[in-house]
Formats: C-alpha cells, structure tokens, sequence
C-alpha cells in the first residue's frame, strides 16, 4: 500500500497533523530534508509528514522531492488560511476544488493584466472528498462540528491581511469565486501536475478574514482551532485515498502474465480466466519490462523498510544498489547486463531475510540476464 504525503507550512500545522500518527520514524532524506513517516492512529493508511515552509517556491520544491523519494498514492496540503467570503465562518474547512496563482500577469501602459494559472483538483479525489463530507463521520469528536466548504482557493505569495488594499481589491475582481487565500496550494498543485496527474487535494482550516483583523484572532487562538478541523478532515481523507488506490491496483487484471522457467522446466499458461483459444509461444527476451520490474520492486522495497522489516541502514544500502542497477539499465556499456546482475544480487543478498522480496529478485535477475 502506497502511503500518502502530507506536508504543512507552519510548526502547529505539522503538529495537528502529526497528532493523529502512531508509530513515527525519521527518514532522512540525502539532501537533508527530514520526513516522518508512521501510521494513522485511526486507520491503515500510513503517512509521510513533512514541513516544508511559507511560499509556493518551498512548497513545490519539496513536494516534488516527497513524490520521487516516496511515489505516494496522494499527496495533501494541510493549514490555515484567510476566508474570503462572509459565509465562511472562522475554523471551518475549505477544499480546494481548483488552485488559482494569482501573481501571474503581465504589467502594460494601461495596468497590469492577470495571466493566472490554474490546477484543478483531480476527479477521483475530489468525488471521494466531497463523499467523505456528505457522510460527516469524518468530525468525529469535534464539537462545534465545523462546515466544509469547496471550491477555488487563491494561492499567492503575501500575506492578505485587508479588505481596502490593492491586492484585495485585484483579488476581489479577479478571483471573485475563490473561497481562502494562502500562500503553499499553487507550487503543491504544480509539483503534482508534473507527476502524471498525482491527487494533489489543498485542505485549509480558517483561522482568519483576511480584513485586517488577523491579529485578534490570532489571539483569540483560532489558528490552532481551525487547522486542528483540517487535519482531522485531511486524515479522514487520507486513508479513503489510500484504500482508493489499494482497491485500483489489486482489482486492475494485467495484461500478460510472465512465467519464468530454468533449466528444463517449462511453462504453459498462467491466467485467471482466459477467453478464446490458447496459443503457447516461446518465451523471448524483453528487456522493455525491466524499468516497470525495478519500479515495482522499489515501492514494495519501501513498504518493507516502513514496516518495520528492514533497518534503515539495510534499506539505504538496498537502495544504493538498485539506484545502481537502474543506471546499469540505462547505460549503453557493452557490459551493462553483468553490472546490472551484479548490483541486482547485492541487492538480493541485503533483503534476504525478507522472503517475498528476495523471490521477486531472483524473478528480476532471470530477466535481467536475458538481456542482450
């Protein structure tokens, strides 16, 4: 089961998040940026926690290093932000539907004209949120039990504290239907739409109007109110998501089934339910399945090590190695299937104790060595 990142901007919302985790262990990644990773106190799913700072720049930048280290199922942007519309009350819950950056434009003799972008939010996670509030048992014990509202949020790069500035009056003009401003949603929204269509879902709790009278409520402790509605929305969300994903992978039937025999052992048919005639050909080399092969291997490696079956020294060696291997596939070495083999058995040799993912190797090493 893939596991779903969420990543907060401020120090309370990595908190209220990391309340709702059972389990925690640092994984530290090679550029230095610290996860936690652990499970859902009320559930399956397991989570990867991260702070990643104010700005859309930050937020981009480490969501798209949380994606490639983690290849998650969903990845979740969990904070406060500013409502800007009167029927949004303080600690209620926004989901964006789309994500607005604002800032783009282009500045002209006769004022400046917008050329936002926009990301919307994927269908699949959008259908399942929308689901989880109709429901309402995600509040659990929540009391006042706040609304949720859908729909855009406009994501910036300043603070919005006014209703008579500038700003407020260019975001009232053009971005009238957007629900909350904050700071994070855009670089978040962009990080996943450069990764194959990740469900990316922006969940901010509203800990202010953006009028002028943030400081009051700051005092007034909403910030730690609302964000603790979002993460519990967020957590909620989480482990549908990662179900969602379970449910795709083990119901989706591939398309061919490969069968890998030594010596003078020989495979027929291998098949759930096959319709129409038969026909056995042999089996020939097809190099083409090693990235996906290796891909796989590296999720279920990962699982491993989150589990709790493999030490972080072991896993960071399992992945030197396979980090190994991949670069042996893609090179254009005349010995490239021996140097593949070989980081594939190192590889073998570290995860030995692990039954089911040794077997897998030793099903990826036939393959390898069938290369040319």
């Amino acid at each position: 089961m893939s596991p779903v990142v969420i990543l907060t901007a401020l120090d309370l919302e990595y908190q209220a998040v990391r309340e709702k985790l059972a389990g925690l262990r640092l994984h530290r990644h090679s550029q230095g940026t610290l996860f936690e990773v652990g499970r859902l106190v009320d559930g399956r799913c397991q989570v990867v926690l991260a702070h990643v700072g104010k700005g859309n720049l930050s937020a981009a930048v480490l969501a798209e290093r949380a994606i490639a280290e983690f290849r998650p199922a969903a990845l979740l942007f969990v904070g406060v932000a500013g409502a800007l519309h009167a029927h949004i009350a303080l600690g209620d819950v926004v989901v964006a539907t789309h994500v607005y950056a604002f800032h783009g434009g282009t500045s002209q003799d006769d004022g400046f004209k917008s050329r936002p972008r926009v990301w919307e939010t994927s269908h699949v996670a959008d259908q399942i949120a929308q689901h989880l509030h109709r429901t309402g048992a995600w509040a659990g014990d929540l009391d006042p039990r706040p609304q949720v509202h859908f729909g855009p949020i406009a994501a910036g790069e300043v603070v919005l504290n006014s209703r008579l500035s500038e700003h407020a009056h260019w975001i009232r003009e053009h971005y009238n239907d957007a629900r909350a401003i904050e700071m994070e949603g855009a670089g978040v929204a962009q990080a996943g739409h450069l990764n194959r269509a990740l469900p990316v879902v922006v969940i901010r709790g509203i800990s202010d109007r953006a009028d002028g009278t943030k400081e009051a409520t700051d005092r007034e402790q909403w910030q730690p109110r609302a964000v603790a509605s979002a993460a519990t929305f967020a957590a909620a969300l989480a482990e549908e998501l990662s179900a969602e994903g379970s449910t795709t992978r083990s119901s989706a039937m591939p398309e061919t089934n490969r069968n890998i025999a030594k010596g003078n052992a020989h495979v027929g048919v291998q098949a759930g339910i096959v319709h129409g005639g038969v026909r056995i050909t042999p089996e020939t080399s097809r190099p083409e399945d090693l990235p996906e092969a290796l891909v796989g291997f590296r999720s279920r490696l990962w699982q491993a090590w989150a589990d709790g079956h493999l030490d972080e020294a072991t896993y960071k060696a399992a992945e030197a190695e396979l980090s190994a291997a991949d670069q042996a596939l893609e090179g254009e070495m005349p010995d490239r299937r021996n140097a593949l083999t070989l980081a594939l058995k190192k590889l073998r040799g570290l995860v030995g104790d692990v039954a089911a993912l040794a077997a897998e190797l030793t099903a990826i090493i036939a393959l390898a060595q069938s290369l040319s």
